[in-house]
């Protein structure tokens, strides 16, 4: 019986981990365009990029960009967040 629930875990395990492996690629094509976009956003603003992450508002995809801003006269950075659409 042990031996049993064993296997039936391990092939849930298995088809899991696929099932993630197939998905992940869409992810990881998006996740690098809003990395790209992130990166335009952050030259505009002259910051750097804090985070770029996609995320889903409206129905639509979007891309949330974090961008931290030099403070000016010695000032702690700003935190300038910006939502543009994926594409």
């Amino acid at each position: 019986m042990t031996a049993l629930c064993a296997v039936g875990l391990f092939a849930v395990s298995a088809q899991v981990s696929s099932a993630r492996a197939e998905g992940s690629g869409a992810y990881v094509v998006a996740a690098a365009d809003c990395y790209s976009i992130g990166q335009q956003v952050a030259d505009q603003h002259g910051g750097t990029l804090a985070r770029a992450s996609e995320s889903s508002q409206g129905g639509q995809s979007v891309c949330v960009i974090v961008v931290l801003v030099p403070g000016k006269d010695g000032q702690r950075p700003r935190r300038v967040e910006v939502v543009v659409p994926a594409s």
